[in-house]
């Protein structure tokens, strides 16, 4: 017990509940000797279980997604000895058909649709647009149930179909690095300086709820953030924090972000 509270004071006090679910994952798969298979996690959370897994000999953790380096992965925590395939993560690709001559898509549509079923935000992962191809990855287990639900996004008729894994496509962003300094890792500074806004408007922006961190809506200012936090921005763009550089002579925190331009 005095382990896990430690391990509680290196993440935010609101990561305290996702902390002691990882630990009853990797409890299982240890107790258990098998592999316990997780819902789809964004980038923090897969941080975090994999600090938490470090400090264990007896358990390892793997993530896989739609494609190397995809936002959203399911996590398996499993026994030293076991060797993981692909199966064991049970994803299914998903190719949504629909009229491409006469309709266009947008992300935020695809993933109301696909909420609309019912289903929780860690049921399926990345979103991908490539050209006008939308795929969506998700729990394979649900997949025949979003194919039977989905048969319209916006005003559009559609028909989510299988597809192989091997299948999915690389999505075209167009991320770009920068490495700055902010007097500290408050949200509203972060998004201030990845964007080149008045701390002002980015503090407007929040307490209107147009930001989002790791997928869910904060309104407050001076939310502090952490590296693997993904932040978006309505109409403004998304941010990855990739990590604290330390601080300068003046005592300002260097950061390196990936940001994207909406």
């Amino acid at each position: 017990m005095m382990e896990q509270v430690n391990v509680k004071q290196h993440f935010r006090a609101d990561e305290a509940p996702f902390i002691d679910q990882v630990n009853d994952w990797l409890t299982t798969a240890g107790d258990q000797y098998r592999p316990v298979l997780t819902a789809f996690l964004n980038p923090r959370q897969r941080y975090i279980m994999r600090v938490i897994a470090n400090r264990q000999d007896e358990v390892k953790v793997a993530f896989k997604g739609a494609y190397p380096g995809a936002e959203m992965q399911r996590g398996l925590a499993y026994p030293a000895y076991y060797q993981p395939t692909e199966d064991d993560f049970e994803l299914q690709l998903l190719e949504i058909n629909y009229p491409q001559k006469f309709a266009e898509l947008h992300h935020r549509q695809v993933m109301g649709a696909v909420l609309s079923t019912g289903v929780e935000r860690g049921a399926f992962g990345d979103i991908i647009a490539s050209d006008e191809h939308w795929q969506i990855i998700v729990q394979r287990q649900l997949s025949d149930y979003l194919i039977e639900q989905v048969t319209s996004i916006g005003k559009a008729k559609v028909r989510l179909e299988k597809r192989e894994l091997q299948g999915a496509r690389a999505p075209q962003e167009d991320w770009q690095e920068l490495v700055t300094t902010v007097a500290s890792l408050r949200l509203d500074a972060v998004v201030a300086a990845s964007f080149n806004y008045s701390r002002n408007r980015a503090k407007q922006l929040i307490e209107r709820g147009q930001v989002r961190v790791n997928w869910e809506e904060i309104d407050r200012p001076d939310y502090e953030l952490a590296s693997r936090d993904l932040i978006s921005v309505r109409h403004g763009g998304r941010i990855k924090v990739q990590e604290e550089l330390g601080q300068n002579r003046h005592e300002r925190t260097r950061i390196r972000l990936a940001v994207i331009h909406a």
